[in-house]
């Protein structure tokens, strides 16, 4: 039996064909952006562009606004408290969505390789190190690659 595993991946060093390249490497082929908003300054990195960028790069693309960062707590990643904004975030999908993640939970097994994307280069500042960590408190056979 597979370990199920779930990558994560922030795009702020990376141009659009990097992303893919550093997915593809991996083997991904499918990505949960994890942003609110999936809007982004940076060229192709927004939603509509970079779902066609994937699609046409064989990854699917699927936006999980409920597993984004509000902008009230997003501040606080922004602004280097991370610590606190991940107190924040938690104590967010607890109460207003944690079936987001008890659905995520359910479907990695038969998921293709997945990977959660966001901004941030280190998942150490990003909200998606709670999400994670609120993964695998549901599947404790959960493996966890940041790239």
């Amino acid at each position: 039996m597979r370990v199920p595993t779930l990558w994560t991946i922030g795009y702020e060093r990376l141009l659009p064909l990097e992303l893919v390249s550093e997915l593809s490497a991996a083997g991904v082929w499918r990505v949960l952006d994890v942003r609110f908003r999936p809007q982004s300054r940076r060229p192709g990195m927004s939603k509509t562009r970079l779902g066609e960028l994937l699609r046409d790069h064989g990854i699917v693309y699927e936006h999980r606004k409920a597993l984004g960062t509000p902008p009230d707590i997003r501040w606080y990643f922004k602004h280097g408290r991370s610590d606190e904004g991940a107190t924040l975030y938690r104590a967010h999908v607890d109460a207003e969505t944690p079936e987001a993640l008890d659905e995520l939970a359910a479907e990695l097994d038969a998921a293709p390789p997945t990977a959660l994307l966001c901004l941030e280069a280190e998942p150490r500042g990003c909200h998606r190190r709670v999400i994670t960590e609120a993964l695998r408190a549901r599947r404790a056979d959960l493996a966890v690659v940041d790239l």
